[in-house]
């Protein structure tokens, strides 16, 4: 009997790098990566000087969040944002009718201001409803829903025209102030 020495079979694997590298490149060409969307809030530029402005007392429509997520509006304290909208409407649009509201729309200012432990949640709430209350007022203004009066197209120049005289007189002044510790 004749005993023959085979050879183990041996698989060519010179090429399962650069299949290996093409799965990669491939992979990494087809797939989307979702990215998060920020909030759009627009920075005032930096100025060389830095100016206050003085902002008479009644003008000021103030809003604190602690780090429990409760609310201080203009001294009374709330669990949530509910109703806030109504009243900025309210303080906006008053014209100088009540003594403890704004003298005028143009001098109108929301203030916002947090603590470091405040959750980005509560933040939110409370600006989707201070920018819907604004939103609201340049709906009414042209006979929108403040829905339709932020889908109007910046391109077409008869929904420009409509956005413009929404906004016109009433600026969006909501200051968001630095946290407190």
């Amino acid at each position: 009997m004749y005993k023959h020495s085979r050879k183990p079979v041996e698989l060519n694997t010179s090429s399962m790098a650069d299949i290996a590298f093409l799965l990669l490149i491939f992979s990494l060409v087809a797939t989307t990566i979702s990215q998060d969307k920020g909030l759009d809030i627009r920075l005032p530029p930096k100025s060389e000087f830095e100016q206050e402005l003085p902002i008479q007392e009644r003008n000021l429509f103030k809003i604190r969040i602690n780090g429990n997520n409760q609310l201080l509006v203009e001294n009374e304290v709330r669990e949530n944002a509910e109703g806030l909208s109504t009243e900025v409407k309210a303080f906006i649009l008053n014209n100088g009718r009540d003594a403890s509201s704004s003298d005028s729309p143009e001098k109108a200012v929301v203030s916002v201001k947090t603590s470091r432990g405040t959750k980005y949640a509560a933040f939110i709430s409370v600006l989707d409803e201070l920018k819907g209350a604004y939103y609201e007022i340049y709906g009414e203004r042209v006979g929108l829903t403040s829905g339709e009066y932020r889908k109007l197209d910046q391109n077409n120049p008869e929904d420009r025209l409509l956005y413009q005289k929404g906004k016109e007189g009433i600026p969006m002044n909501i200051s968001i102030a630095e946290p407190d510790f």
